[in-house]
């Protein structure tokens, strides 16, 4: 449900992971109460599904149509649900668009194509999105601004500033995970387009690119401890930096354990491990080519857990 008023993309959205069964097939029922723990609560705008933490490049287009359909019966009535949309060709994501928004989808996620890392121009950006845009004429868009390690996938300004003339775009999850890029991209969203939602989603440093300006933050992070994240944002725009520093402190030992410890892109694993440590799923299964967790990681995991103070579960509204 998108709410009215100008503002109406902005706030929190937690991007959650796809629990799975011992055979790698999807649990339903086990998405449908994650979903509901860390978006059925107070200062929670929606949810971004099928997005990297989804495993959205191991699903089939059927496994991601049911995930979005469970998402709208969750939690959709009362919040925002937003469906990646990723695949290496422009005409397979214009139907996994198009069957995101037969599924319920409020808007949609755009994520590049993998085979961008190696080349990409803006004309090549432009079409992959028109294509998309075509195909759902109208329905609200997210950018994904990619990681600034992932080669031509991270958008030049140039790129940027050329996605912003599309009239459907209404958020930006920017992803680059270096803050002075953040600031960059934000400050040519803002001259454009001031009417798009900006948001954070480098977990390991939210708290910066809050500080330089944000307008909510839809991150993984959140699965595991929304509510941190959602008072870390209203400290912000309070300008209480002392309450916000002290929630920087507690979020910050399980954001590096899970996104900044090497080995790189492991942080799908390590969530669904906490996940499951903390009772919210019922395993840590995920699909090949990653690994479970291994024995140091989970070392790692369960004292950076203590260190956050995660614990089980804690109360949600409408469930």
């Amino acid at each position: 449900m998108i709410p009215q008023g100008p503002t109406r993309f902005h706030g929190i959205y937690p991007s959650t992971v796809l629990p799975m069964h011992g055979d790698f097939s999807a649990d339903w029922d086990a998405y449908a109460r994650h979903t509901a723990h860390c978006v059925l609560r107070p200062g929670i705008a929606g949810v971004l599904m099928n997005g990297h933490a989804g495993e959205n490049f191991v699903l089939s287009r059927a496994e991601k149509k049911r995930a979005v359909e469970v998402a709208v019966a969750t939690v959709g009535a009362t919040r925002i649900v937003v469906a990646g949309v990723n695949a290496e060709s422009s005409i397979e994501a214009a139907e996994e668009a198009r069957e995101a928004r037969e599924a319920g989808a409020d808007a949609i996620m755009v994520f590049l194509p993998n085979g961008f890392a190696l080349a990409q121009t803006t004309e090549m950006a432009l079409l992959h999105h028109d294509t998309i845009r075509r195909a759902v004429s109208g329905m609200p868009i997210f950018l994904f601004a990619a990681h600034h390690g992932a080669g031509r996938m991270a958008f030049t300004p140039e790129t940027f500033e050329a996605l912003l003339d599309i009239e459907e775009v209404v958020g930006v999850k920017e992803g680059s995970w270096e803050v002075d890029r953040y600031d960059a991209l934000r400050r040519i969203c803002k001259a454009k387009r001031p009417d798009v939602a900006f948001c954070a989603s480098g977990d390991e440093h939210l708290l910066a690119c809050m500080v330089h300006g944000s307008d909510g933050s839809l991150v993984s992070l959140a699965d595991v401890m929304p509510d941190e994240i959602v008072a870390l944002d209203h400290a912000v725009r309070e300008g209480d930096l002392a309450r916000a520093r002290a929630l920087h402190e507690k979020l910050e030992p399980l954001a590096e354990a899970i996104y900044g410890a090497p080995p790189a892109g492991r942080a799908t694993a390590r969530l669904k491990w906490c996940l499951a440590e903390m009772g919210v799923i019922p395993n840590a299964s995920l699909r090949p080519p990653q690994p479970p967790v291994s024995p140091p990681e989970a070392a790692m995991l369960r004292a950076a857990m203590k260190a956050s103070g995660s614990g089980p579960p804690g109360p949600r509204d409408g469930v």
